[in-house]
């Protein structure tokens, strides 16, 4: 059996960290492994373990318990309900679970079950917000029994041994002296009622698997990894208590152009000698239409340009972030006797160029590794 890795050491964190380090740490990583965007094996499963950390250790609750009982803690919650000791009233309910031989149960009608999904967004109904239609499948109350379990002329009735309180009181006496244990009734399974004839469209469940179309509102711009919560969208729980609700973890798709930094977004863009020589106007391509830009002369590789306001919105706020356009120089590969011809006499009027120098910075990659040594480093800011 496959052992599971330690959320913490999965996202690369230590036990400390906080709620905005776990949110960029995530970030940075599913932006690495995305399968849309790494096709390398194993990218796929561990963008599957990396998204798993991040639920976890990103929910407050499911964090704390994680942090007290492992994985075991987790997986019982998901699985069957576990909540640490939350269904214990007090110390003496948790005395009488240990020393009474059964354990204490929860008092009244059980709350319906969450649920969980992953959606997935285009980039641009991340920036923009969006209508989304999903499909969900779970229990539902049964529409002829209206979640009784009983056919509609034969109401349930009320247990005689619990009394329709669901739950059964005995008093027993040890070593410790005498102790009250509360369980659950037996004969109506901590109901309250008893059903006399079963509901002949559900079988006397109370509930159907039913497959259910739901359209959700996307705000402007949400995050990857952002959880969306649509209460009362979860399954139903017994007569007269809550549903519960329903989980939409986001998932972003990557853009062939643009990439996000929290609320500004990155392009990088092409330009030729004569354009960085001598200065141009260009049109950059946005997320809405193209604006133009002025490179001024003498602009070289790694420059950075900012275009206010062409970013994403705060998904708060909504104030917008900005568009960084990083340019790169173009060396053409090929040159016509004509070009070779006149770049030649260039040469001969230039002066040699510079050495080369190192910004120290040992190889951090990517395009935004690229910008923050532009903004940051020796490289101008437009």
């Amino acid at each position: 059996m496959t052992t599971k890795r330690d959320y913490y050491e999965v996202l690369g964190l230590p036990k400390d960290a906080t709620a905005e380090d776990i949110k960029k740490a995530y970030r940075r990583l599913a932006l690495e492994f995305h399968p849309d965007r790494n096709k390398t094996p194993g990218a796929s499963e561990k963008f599957k373990e990396i998204t798993e950390a991040y639920q976890v250790l990103n929910d407050t609750e499911k964090r704390a318990t994680y942090d007290r009982f492992g994985h075991v803690g987790t997986h019982a919650q998901a699985g069957a309900g576990f909540s640490g000791f939350e269904n214990f009233g007090g110390f003496g309910d948790i005395f009488d679970a240990f020393f009474g031989g059964e354990a204490a149960t929860r008092r009244g009608p059980r709350p319906g079950r969450d649920l969980e999904m992953h959606i997935t967004l285009e980039f641009e109904e991340a920036v923009f917000g969006a209508e989304k239609k999903i499909e969900v499948e779970r229990e539902e109350a049964c529409e002829r029994c209206t979640g009784t379990r009983s056919e509609p002329d034969h109401p349930p009735v009320r247990c005689s041994t619990c009394g329709g309180s669901g739950q059964v009181r005995r008093v027993q006496r040890n070593i410790f002296g005498q102790f009250a244990q509360i369980s659950t009734c037996s004969t109506c399974n901590g109901l309250g009622r008893i059903v006399q004839v079963a509901c002949k469209d559900c079988g006397g469940r109370g509930r159907k698997r039913e497959r259910r179309s739901l359209f959700v509102n996307v705000p402007a711009g949400i995050e990857e990894g952002t959880r969306i919560r649509l209460s009362g969208e979860g399954e139903p729980g017994d007569p007269g208590s809550p549903q519960g609700d329903l989980y939409l973890y986001v998932t972003v798709k990557p853009h062939e152009l643009f990439e996000r930094e929290e609320n500004d977004l990155l392009i990088e863009m092409g330009i030729n000698l004569a354009q960085a020589a001598l200065g141009a106007t260009v049109e950059v391509p946005t997320l809405k239409a193209s604006k133009a830009v002025k490179i001024p002369p003498g602009t070289q590789s790694g420059a950075v340009f900012r275009i206010r306001g062409e970013g994403v919105p705060d998904i708060n706020s909504g104030r917008r972030g900005d568009l960084l356009v990083r340019v790169e120089v173009a060396v053409p590969e090929k040159l016509s006797a004509r070009q070779r011809q006149l770049l030649e006499q260039l040469s001969e009027t230039l002066e040699p160029s510079a050495a080369a120098r190192s910004n120290g910075r040992g190889g951090k990659g990517g395009l935004f590794g690229k910008i923050r040594d532009a903004i940051y480093g020796e490289a101008s800011d437009g």
